[in-house]
């Protein structure tokens, strides 16, 4: 075959009929509502991958099988496969409409969306044929490659070294320069960012937060999410006005990475700022998991805060300038390595008390700012017994100590809300109710996990691409769509692309948990006299309040 025929042939059959097909499943619904540009980009990525699928079994099935059909008869089978992925396209563009209407009532959203049909496929062909040219123009080069190795070593040698030079520059040219440099540029962008505040926020005037008077980290130190997390606390006045009580000066310590050399140095500045504010004569004392750039959930501060009328202490520290889905690419290890480090330090101080005047010691963190947390345990029963309870919402796939529960509950529990050792230590909810089942004895100490059957970060998982997953049998989760199915390769990608759209959708839905939080702080560390009307309160003022989002 020419060099130019290698480029501009024409497309295989088993490419193009598989090409079609992976396109059209992946515009069945899937975990979140998307928009037709994520639909038309999410098509072309899944067309790429059916065609390369198709293209290698055809040509598996060449080598195999020396038959092949007659002109007249290859001609025909080309008939009838582009008229039957002509209409099977047209159907699925046609039901796409339907599917996220639906899954948008499912959770009760607008469901009168624009949806464009003829631009969904305009993107999915453009990308597509983008991403083939480029496959081509590989081969190409490989085929150029093998012939110039065959003038000097025999055949079957040089086509093995040259199939192995040509993947080995792919994937170093793939990750170590437009991945690496990626996550460089990002990073650059990211550590100016991290310099800026956000509108509002100004250094506080309360000694009791890192950053303000007498603190040991500067407030310029703290990084665009930590000056945003110790401005932020409640005030008495606010904690006042809900209690009806007098109230004290919540504690917030937090560290940047610009304030110190390394997670050791962190943890033992973080320390030192909690002996400073008093923070070891609290109640409770909360040590919080951030996520990528430092970000710290204000739901998870202020419902403690409130829960203790401010006599709560809480400490966190940055491990990264990279927003959190990227953080969890490159930075994962790190995260959970602060957060060990992190927890040691405060968990070693607090031992030193006399039992009976040592706080509360709890856990919280949200996404990666779980998956740091976690890493600071063996198992569950170690951190039952090391923690006085903890409170992780919506926690990566990832997550060790979450997939050891999940894959071992009891049975008949399902995945999606599943009962571990009959909820004795770990129980799991997306709704408040869900936190009283199973019935029977909850001690303390309390393990909650929060996660929405429909969030993204909770089932991305890499055995999606070959493996269907349990969170898909039945009973569904009350907001997983009823017409969403397993395929290969393509569901991996569709939930995905729904991470980018975890956070659009209503609370209780996806990746956003909103008044939930305040529940599970209830059933984890609820001082003394707290009762389910202060929960109810509580809710009502954390639903109201306007978030942040998580970046």
């Amino acid at each position: 075959m020419g060099e130019g025929r290698v480029v501009r042939r024409r497309l295989g059959f088993g490419g193009a009929l598989l090409a079609t097909l992976f396109a059209c499943a992946s515009l069945t619904p899937s975990l979140l509502p998307r928009t037709w540009l994520n639909q038309g980009v999410m098509s072309a990525v899944t067309a790429i991958l059916g065609y390369a699928v198709g293209a290698g079994f055809g040509a598996l099935g060449r080598a195999v099988i020396p038959y092949r059909l007659p002109e007249r008869g290859r001609g025909i089978a080309w008939r009838v496969m582009i008229g039957g992925c002509v209409a099977l396209a047209a159907v699925a563009l046609w039901y796409s409409v339907q599917w996220q209407r639906e899954l948008r009532a499912l959770m009760g959203m607008d469901t009168r969306i624009t949806w464009f049909p003829p631009l969904i496929l305009a993107v999915a062909v453009a990308l597509f044929a983008v991403a083939l040219l480029l496959a081509r123009l590989v081969r190409l080069g490989s085929r150029k490659l093998i012939a110039w190795l065959d003038r000097y070593v025999p055949v079957s040698v040089g086509r093995a070294v040259g199939v192995l030079i040509i993947a080995f520059l792919v994937v170093v040219f793939a990750n170590g320069v437009v991945f690496d440099g990626f996550v460089a540029r990002m990073s650059d962008v990211s550590s100016v960012a991290n310099e800026g505040t956000h509108p509002g926020v100004r250094r506080p005037a309360s000694a009791y937060v890192s950053g303000g008077p007498g603190s040991l980290v500067t407030w310029e130190s703290l990084g665009k999410e930590g000056r945003r997390f110790t401005a932020t606390a409640a005030t008495p006045a606010r904690l006042t006005a809900f209690s009806g009580r007098p109230a004290a000066q919540p504690i917030r310590v937090y560290v940047g990475l610009d304030a110190t050399t390394s997670p050791q140095a962190q943890a033992a500045t973080a320390v030192r700022e909690l002996e400073r504010t008093g923070a070891f004569n609290r109640p409770v004392l909360a040590v919080l998991g951030t996520t990528g750039t430092g970000w710290v959930d204000p739901r998870i501060a202020d419902s403690l805060e409130y829960l203790y009328n401010g006599r709560s202490a809480m400490v966190a520290v940055q491990y990264s300038y990279l927003p959190s889905w990227l953080s969890f690419l490159v930075d994962r290890h790190k995260a959970a390595a602060a957060g060990r480090v992190l927890f040691e330090a405060v968990r070693a101080r607090v031992a030193r008390l006399p039992a009976a005047t040592r706080p509360k010691l709890v856990l919280s963190g949200e996404s990666l700012g779980a998956y740091e947390l976690e890493g600071s345990f063996r198992d569950l029963e170690d951190m039952a017994a090391r923690a006085d309870g903890a409170l992780f919402v919506g926690p990566p796939n990832a997550s060790p100590i979450w997939r050891h529960l999940s894959a071992n509950r009891d049975q008949g529990s399902p995945v999606w809300r599943p009962v571990y050792q009959g909820g004795r230590t770990a129980r799991f909810a997306q709704h408040a109710a869900d936190l009283s089942r199973p019935g029977g004895p909850w001690p303390a100490p309390r393990v909650v996990y929060l996660q929405n059957a429909s969030d993204p970060v909770v089932w991305w998982s890499p055995e999606l691409v070959y493996s269907r997953p349990a969170w898909l049998e039945e009973p569904r989760g009350p907001d997983v769509n009823p017409q969403m199915n397993w395929f290969p390769l393509v569901t991996f990608w569709q939930v995905l692309a729904d991470l980018s759209a975890g956070l659009s959708v209503p609370p209780g839905h996806g990746h956003r948990y909103g008044a939930d939080i305040a529940d599970g702080w209830a059933a984890v560390a609820a001082p003394p006299g707290w009762d389910a009307g202060d929960t109810g309160r509580l809710r009502t003022l954390i639903s109201g309040r306007s978030s942040a989002p998580r970046p």
